[in-house]
């Protein structure tokens, strides 16, 4: 992989379907034009609402198009959606916005518990001209600890048939593994570095967005050395949704790409 041209800067948001704690406002404008001023080149979203037909009917300023849409407009060119909870007027799911080329996408089915609908959305980007395009994860994983195995073995078995060892990846989202268990379970098994942890240690505290306590978020990288990562939590961030924004200054590992 050639040298990228710029630092990569990601991040990762719980978005909560663009109401504040405890859904007392709607925040999908004020959210946008945050992530916006923020303005990494890859936002890995979770909780992404597709389509709510009662918030169509009902609140007057809620946008038109898809959250992912609207967030995106003319700043992140490319989307990926991946609708993982179906209901009857809507659907919600994790989705990857991009400055770059998204080659291909495909949401994978993790479901565990027939009441906790599950998905991860696995995108192949083009951030360089190189023949190794960058593999993109977003995950929203169980709030348990069983489904949550379950849920990085199939991730893990899906990138290791599909994705060559030495390809530049990252896997980023809402891991609810306050247990730091992700570490052992899917990190090392596949050559990650934890943009905060590095390879031993602990993620940073993400939830609840105005004090955080939780070590929920993450951004799992191969392939790249991290030049900053930062945590963007308490006001304005805390008016927007109940978890911190996890934002990373990556560049590419030539040791590891040649």
């Amino acid at each position: 992989m050639p040298a990228l041209a710029k630092t990569l800067h990601v991040a990762t948001y719980n978005i909560h379907k663009g109401f504040s704690q405890f859904n007392r406002r709607m925040m999908v404008h004020e959210l946008r034009e945050r992530l916006r001023i923020l303005s990494p080149d890859i936002v890995f979203l979770q909780e992404v609402q597709g389509l709510h037909l009662g918030h169509v009917e009902t609140l007057s300023e809620w946008p038109g198009e898809p959250q992912h849409e609207f967030i995106a407009g003319d700043v992140w060119e490319n989307t990926a959606y991946g609708r993982n909870v179906i209901y009857d007027h809507g659907h919600h799911g994790n989705a990857i916005l991009s400055r770059f080329p998204i080659l291909h996408s495909h949401n994978q089915d993790v479901t565990h518990l027939r009441f906790e609908r599950r998905g991860l959305l696995h995108c192949a980007i083009a951030v360089t001209d190189g023949e190794q395009p960058l593999h993109c994860v977003c995950v929203h994983l169980s709030l348990f600890g069983r489904s949550r195995r379950r849920q990085m073995e199939a991730l893990a078995l899906r990138l290791e048939e599909l994705v060559p060892a030495d390809a530049p990846l990252i896997i980023a989202g809402d891991f609810n593994d306050w247990r730091n268990s992700a570490s052992n379970l899917l990190a090392d098994r596949l050559g990650l570095i934890e943009v905060f942890g590095g390879a031993a240690g602990h993620p940073a505290k993400s939830f609840p967005s105005s004090l955080p306590v939780f070590r929920l978020d993450r951004i799992y990288v191969r392939g790249f050395g991290i030049e900053s990562a930062t945590v963007h939590f308490g006001p304005p961030w805390s008016r927007i949704s109940d978890h911190a924004v996890l934002s990373a200054h990556l560049v590419a590992d030539l040791a590891a790409h040649g």
